[in-house]
C-alpha cells in the first residue's frame, strides 16, 4: 500500500523509467554493459519512491492515557525549551528524526480538537541543527486532549525535504494515530509536553508513529 501524497510521483517516475529504458534500447547495442547499468539505475531509481512512499497497514490501539509517537524515525534529543510559539512558556520537546528510509506517514498523538494549526516559511536547516525547530519551514498543530491538555506537535523540514503535507484543520476533531500528515524525503518532527511528563523513552530510541508509547 502506498501513500496518497505519493501517487503524482509514483506515476511520473514509471513513466520516466518507462521511456528511458525503451530510448536505451534504441539508442545502444545489445551488446553494452552501458545500457543495462543505466537501466538498472533507473529501475533502482524507481524503487527507491515505491519505498519512500509505502504506507503499510497498522494495527494501532487507541488509548486515551496515552501519548504515541507521531512519526517514525529516531529519538535525537529530549530538552526542556522556551516555547514562544503557542504556549508561551517551558515545555519537554521530544525530536524525532526521519532517515529517507522511516515510514514518513505522520499520525495525531492524541484524540481531541484541533486548536491551532499554522504553516511557517523559513530555512532548509539539516533537521537535526538544534534552531531546525523554529528557523525551518514547518507548520504547528495543537490538539486540545481531555487527559493531557494542549499537545502540540511541529513537522519540519530539512535540507532534503521540501514538501510538508498537513491536513490538521481547526476546530476539527482527530483520533490518536490517524494520518495527520506528510513530509517528503527525510526530516523531523517535535512533540512538546508538559514539563512532569512521565516519558517512556529515551535519546537514541527507535519510534513508530502510532505505535510506540512516548508517555
Amino acid at each position: 500500500m502506498f501513500h496518497k501524497e505519493g501517487f503524482g510521483l509514483i506515476i511520473l517516475f514509471f513513466l520516466l523509467v518507462t521511456i528511458d529504458i525503451i530510448m536505451l534500447e534504441v539508442l545502444l547495442d545489445d551488446s553494452s554493459s552501458l545500457k543495462l547499468i543505466l537501466q538498472i539505475f533507473s529501475l533502482l531509481i524507481f524503487v527507491f519512491i515505491l519505498w519512500f512512499f509505502r504506507n503499510p497497514k497498522r494495527n494501532i490501539k487507541k488509548n486515551p492515557e496515552l501519548i504515541l509517537s507521531p512519526a517514525d524515525g529516531k529519538v535525537i534529543s529530549i530538552k526542556e525549551v522556551d516555547e514562544l510559539e503557542y504556549f508561551k512558556d517551558k515545555k519537554i520537546q521530544i525530536s524525532i528524526f526521519l532517515s529517507p528510509l522511516d515510514i514518513h506517514v505522520n499520525r495525531y498523538p492524541v484524540s481531541g480538537e484541533i486548536l491551532y494549526s499554522k504553516y511557517h516559511k523559513g530555512e532548509y536547516l539539516v533537521a537535526w541543527h538544534p534552531k531546525s525547530s523554529v528557523n525551518n519551514e514547518r507548520t504547528t498543530v495543537v490538539i486540545k486532549n481531555k487527559k493531557f491538555g494542549e499537545v502540540m506537535y511541529r513537522q519540519i523540514a530539512g535540507t532534503i525535504a521540501r514538501r510538508i503535507v498537513n491536513y490538521a484543520k481547526v476546530n476539527y476533531n482527530v483520533e490518536q494515530g490517524d494520518d495527520s500528515g506528510f513530509i517528503k524525503f527525510g526530516s523531523r518532527v517535535d512533540l512538546f509536553l508538559s514539563k512532569d511528563s512521565n516519558l517512556k523513552i529515551n535519546i537514541g530510541d527507535k519510534v513508530k508513529g502510532g505505535l510506540t508509547i512516548i508517555s
